[in-house]
């Protein structure tokens, strides 16, 4: 087998190795956000079904999903301060 050959395959390896590294980062924050929009969609129904027995709701839609779907509970805490404070 050729020399250059062998630096080619390493060479490959390398270059796989890389891409999937650089793929695999998006992926990861594609994730964490799905769980953090899932996790603060789980506790904004729950604030809503615990809260309509007091008359406190917080409406769902595309503004409250979004800041639920990137900050996840934290984002349920910051839209019970703002009905809190506004209304």
């Amino acid at each position: 087998m050729n020399f250059m050959v062998i630096v080619a395959y390493v060479a490959g390896v390398l270059l796989l190795y890389g891409l999937g590294k650089i793929l695999l980062i998006p992926l990861r924050t594609i994730f964490n956000l799905m769980v953090n929009a899932v996790i603060g969609g789980g506790v904004l129904l729950l604030i809503n079904f615990v809260g309509g027995f007091w008359g406190f709701r917080l409406g769902v839609n595309p503004i409250t999903a979004l800041i639920v779907g990137l900050l996840g509970v934290p984002g349920v805490l910051l839209l019970i301060a703002i009905r809190l404070l506004f209304a």
